[in-house]
C-alpha cells in the first residue's frame, strides 16, 4: 500500500481535471477560426493547457449538444468556453491572436482549477 499511495497522489490532479474541456464554437468561413487553426491548433494538444482541457469543437449553427450547459448561447466565432463536466466555467469571445490567447487561456484555467 505504501508504494501505491504516491502514485495515486501523483495522479490526483489529472483525475480531478479529467472532465475539463475547452469548447471551441466555430462556423464555416470564419476567418478568425481559420487563423486559430493555423496559429494554435497544431500545438494545442501538446501543451499543458491542451492536456488539462482537451479541445472539443462545436458548430455555431448546429444545435448545442445536450451535455453542454452554457450561461448563454455563443453569438460569434470563435468562442472558447472552458467547461467542467459540460458546465461553463469561463469563456473567451473572439480570437485576439496567439500572443494574447495563451495568457487568457492560462488565466481562465488558473481561476477555475485547484
Amino acid at each position: 500500500m505504501r508504494r501505491i499511495l504516491p502514485i495515486v497522489l501523483a495522479l490526483l490532479p489529472q483525475i480531478a481535471l479529467a472532465d475539463l474541456e475547452l469548447v471551441m464554437v466555430e462556423q464555416a468561413g470564419c476567418h478568425w477560426c481559420a487563423r486559430w487553426d493555423e496559429d494554435v491548433a497544431p500545438e494545442y494538444p501538446l501543451t499543458d493547457e491542451g492536456k488539462m482541457a482537451p479541445l472539443r469543437r462545436v458548430d455555431l449553427n448546429a444545435p448545442l449538444p445536450d451535455d453542454l450547459k452554457l450561461e448563454s448561447r455563443p453569438r460569434l466565432t470563435p468562442t472558447f468556453i472552458l467547461v467542467d463536466d459540460g458546465v461553463e466555467l469561463s469563456r473567451i469571445e473572439g480570437y485576439p491572436g496567439e500572443d494574447f490567447f495563451w495568457p487568457l487561456l492560462g488565466a481562465m484555467i488558473d481561476r477555475n482549477t485547484p
